[in-house]
């Protein structure tokens, strides 16, 4: 059996989860979330806890039983809890501020760069004096926050030598060494 996919999944108070025709609703104090569920795979809920089944052994049954066990978690964690992402801006002039939904980012171009963020991401800015400034993303939805952290992060990436540009908060980065003297 997958060791992810075999592991049950409780849920906690407050949330509710609605199973029909291969579609699975989850509801929460923060949101809703909705995941179709191909092949054959089957939820099945008793007394709060989630297990997930599968009808045979093949590779692909066995990839999709996991699968589906961790996009269910992550909704239930994300409708009770929600997700975060921190994204650090290292470099002189590197600047975020930001207008209810709108992003504003100075990276070091000609022209600063402007992103309007869905309605269901929340957007906080920090700077302080001395310190690299830091956008926190907020969502119910962990592959919502992760495609809005890769887009910011894409506009400038860290680059090896000095580590300028935008990354996540605790991320490891790969230095490489200047020019010998």
């Amino acid at each position: 059996m997958s060791r992810i996919g075999k592991n049950p999944i409780t849920l906690p108070a407050g949330v509710t989860i609605d199973i029909k025709d291969n579609v699975v609703t989850v509801k929460g104090k923060l949101g809703e979330l909705t995941q179709e569920i191909t092949g054959d795979i089957t939820v099945n809920v008793e007394d709060g806890i989630i297990v997930l089944d599968r009808t045979s052994e093949s590779k692909d049954q066995k990839a999709k039983h996991g699968l589906y066990r961790a996009l269910i978690n992550n909704m239930v964690v994300g409708v009770s809890e929600g997700w975060t992402k921190q994204l650090e801006l290292v470099g002189v002039g590197y600047r975020a501020s930001n207008q209810g939904q709108v992003l504003d980012l100075a990276l070091g171009y000609s022209h600063n760069i402007i992103l309007e963020l869905a309605p269901e991401v929340k957007v906080e800015t920090v700077s302080e004096k001395g310190k690299n400034p830091i956008i926190k993303l907020t969502s119910f939805d962990k592959q919502l926050v992760g495609e809005v952290a890769a887009k910011i992060r894409s506009f400038r990436s860290p680059e090896p030598y000095k580590g300028k540009g935008v990354k996540f908060v605790g991320e490891l980065l790969r230095r490489k060494a200047g020019k010998s003297a």
